[in-house]
């Protein structure tokens, strides 16, 4: 029960996110020449001989995520390329306002192919890298129902803890609410959480 709500939500951001992508504009320069991205290494394997051209790394992002958004099932094969597409963008093109967007899609494909670690890693660096992005939220929402979940990172007090951080620091957005509707089912079983709705009704 649980899951399915948490996996309604992130099919809702990852069109709204979709969405936000295709309609942005590519303003980016190279800013992160240390480390590149790909779906095995924890994204920090140390740069070589690595030329990045941020059009041409946006364009390989925008067209993997047209790939799965006209898939039915994620393929794993398919998702491991479009992580490193999205991380390669958003590492090397930094400056870009979509790089946010990016690191989220990421962490929506690693989950859906049960890679937890890496959607912890790339959430965590958009929560802290960008401050000011107005997906914020949507990274600190996303992170904490992988905290919140038991089969994933099974850390109710740190996803209760992200929650209210939202509904603090973000009190008027809808992230508030949905994080006020979270923090009711956080700790509850599936039975628990039915029996919640039904009184609710």
């Amino acid at each position: 029960m649980k899951s399915n709500l948490l996996l309604s939500l992130s099919i809702a951001l990852f069109v709204f996110l979709s969405a936000c992508s295709n309609n942005q504009s590519v303003d980016a320069t190279v800013t992160k020449k240390d480390s590149v991205a790909t779906a095995s290494d924890s994204l920090n394997k140390p740069l070589k001989s690595y030329s990045a051209d941020c059009k041409n790394l946006v364009i390989e992002a925008k067209r993997m995520d047209s790939l799965l958004l006209k898939e039915m099932e994620v393929k794993v094969d398919v998702a491991n390329k479009a992580i490193k597409a999205f991380t390669d963008f958003a590492y090397y093109c930094s400056n870009d306002s979509l790089c946010p967007i990016y690191l989220i899609k990421t962490a929506q494909v690693a989950q859906s192919i049960n890679n937890i670690p890496q959607a912890k890693i790339v959430l965590d660096k958009c929560v802290e890298e960008f401050p000011n992005s107005v997906h914020r939220p949507a990274a600190m929402f996303l992170l904490a129902q992988l905290y919140d979940e038991a089969t994933y990172l099974n850390n109710e007090a740190e996803a209760k803890r992200i929650y209210e951080k939202i509904i603090s620091e973000y009190p008027k957005s809808d992230w508030a609410k949905s994080s006020k509707g979270a923090l009711n089912f956080v700790g509850k079983s599936d039975e628990q959480i039915m029996q919640s709705l039904k009184k609710q009704k």
